[in-house]
């Protein structure tokens, strides 16, 4: 059986990791059968969660992951997708993975001292004190320099949050009037979708993207659907705490 390494669970969604809760959801959907153990970054093969151990061997990067379980598990999940349909799929994965993700890290590691707090209590909850505060600080400071790597860290808050928005505003518009990101049938990058947006709108941390995208019916209620749909023990997210 598969053994998905990841983050414990808070805030009452999959996981406080956005590609952690993609790839989750994404077995899930496949309907592969899966174990979870609870890590963190300093153990994994690229210092990065998720990853899986499978048939002897570590395979890191969800998208490395998701390639890997559909040739080994099949793909049962995209086969009814158009030539035109799965290169939107790429598009909407490249703006959720790429650069709506950047917007949301930028509001837990960097906006505010009490959104930095409630990441840290969430991500490093293992460790003993002051162990964790160490690991906590450490990584905090590469993911700053992830993000000033990226571009996004360069910009003033208002900047980062208004491209987010517009993400927000191009995912509110695709989702209106149907049930997943390509339509009435769910494929893998609602997997990306829903790691991405319940992490934006079901967490404790606090940003102007947040408020504007609790205002976007559309994306709540996909994130409610997809979360009663694959996760139904975890009940309703808590959408705006």
């Amino acid at each position: 059986m598969i053994t998905l390494h990841q983050f414990p669970r808070a805030w009452n969604i999959p996981n406080p990791s956005q590609f952690c809760a993609k790839l989750e959801t994404y077995l899930r959907m496949a309907g592969i059968e899966y174990r979870i153990a609870e890590t963190l970054p300093l153990y994994a093969p690229f210092g990065k969660l998720p990853f899986i151990e499978d048939k002897g061997q570590k395979l890191a990067d969800s998208r490395v992951i998701i390639r890997y379980l559909q040739q080994h598990y099949g793909d049962s999940l995209d086969g009814h997708l158009s030539a035109e349909q799965i290169a939107q799929s790429l598009a909407w994965q490249r703006l959720l993975e790429e650069h709506l993700y950047w917007v949301c890290m930028y509001s837990r590691w960097q906006y505010g001292a009490e959104n930095w707090r409630i990441n840290k209590r969430a991500i490093f909850q293992g460790p003993p004190q002051p162990l964790a505060d160490l690991v906590a600080a450490l990584y905090r400071l590469r993911i700053k320099g992830q993000m000033r790597g990226h571009g996004i860290g360069r910009l003033p808050a208002a900047q980062v949050f208004e491209l987010g928005r517009r993400d927000v505003a191009a995912l509110s518009a695709a989702l209106h009037g149907q049930a997943f990101l390509l339509g009435d049938r769910p494929s893998s990058v609602d997997a990306s979708a829903y790691g991405v947006l319940v992490n934006l709108l079901a967490c404790p941390v606090t940003s102007p993207v947040k408020d504007y995208a609790l205002t976007q019916s559309a994306l709540v209620d996909y994130c409610r659907r997809m979360q009663f749909r694959y996760f139904p023990e975890l009940g309703e997210p808590q959408f705006g705490a």
